[in-house]
This record gives C-alpha cells, sequence and structure tokens, in this order.
C-alpha cells in the first residue's frame, strides 16, 4: 500500500490518501493540489516533490 501525506509538502495540510498503486496515489495528490491548494499548473518539480513523498504504509496486523 501507497500513501501520500500532503503536510509533508504543505505544511499544517492534514489531508492523505493511501492505493495499491502509486499512480493512483500520484492522481489522487495532483487532484487535491489542484482542487485545495490552488494550484493551476502542476510543473515536472511538483510531480517529482509529491512522488519523493509517497511511501509505502503498512496495515495493522
Amino acid at each position: 500500500m501507497k500513501e501520500f501525506q500532503c503536510g509533508s509538502l504543505v505544511p499544517g495540510c492534514q489531508w492523505q490518501t493511501r492505493h495499491a498503486e502509486e499512480a493512483e496515489v500520484m492522481r489522487r495528490a495532483v487532484e487535491h493540489m489542484r482542487e485545495t491548494h490552488g494550484e493551476t499548473v502542476i510543473r515536472e518539480t511538483m510531480v517529482e516533490a509529491i512522488r519523493s513523498r509517497v511511501t509505502n504504509h503498512r496495515e495493522n496486523a
């Protein structure tokens, strides 16, 4: 399971997402950046910043 916590990029933001596929986490994160943080243009540097903060999430057993 992959996870992105927006607060790791935008201090104070509590939004997070998880999905089995990194591509879906990235899609959701980009959508969130547009809708919540007003990013109208998502540059490659933003994509790289998001991707570098996607982590593996382990479910509690």
